[in-house]
């Protein structure tokens, strides 16, 4: 994988709250956005965002599992501001709202 994708990264995993834009992350690589995002694609087949989007949720799913935030505390501590927001996007990317997920996980525990 290139190194500057791997740093990249590497920034979105270590600051999943981060106010996380294509520049910025363009910039602390040394890439114009259009390059980072044509070299992100090619070597994980996503965009760049939609990786920190992704980021985002499975930490969300790791708060939910393992905290007892409510779905607001975990949505700003993962960076979104929005708790509708995150909700839908939430739904979208694991098919359940994060309540049904944290049920669910608790159900599973208690097993």
């Amino acid at each position: 994988m290139d190194a500057r994708v791997r740093a990249a990264i590497d920034i979105m995993r270590r600051f999943p709250a981060g106010q996380l834009s294509i520049h910025s992350l363009s910039k602390s690589v040394n890439l114009s956005p259009s390059r980072l995002r044509q070299l992100f694609s090619k070597e994980t087949g996503r965009s760049p965002m939609q990786y920190v989007r992704q980021a985002r949720m499975q930490r969300a799913q790791e708060l939910l599992q393992n905290t007892f935030l409510s779905v607001k505390e975990v949505a700003f501590s993962i960076g979104v501001r929005d708790v509708s927001h995150f909700v839908r996007d939430f739904k979208k990317l694991c098919g359940q709202t994060p309540s049904e997920f944290r049920a669910k996980a608790t159900r599973q525990y208690k097993r």
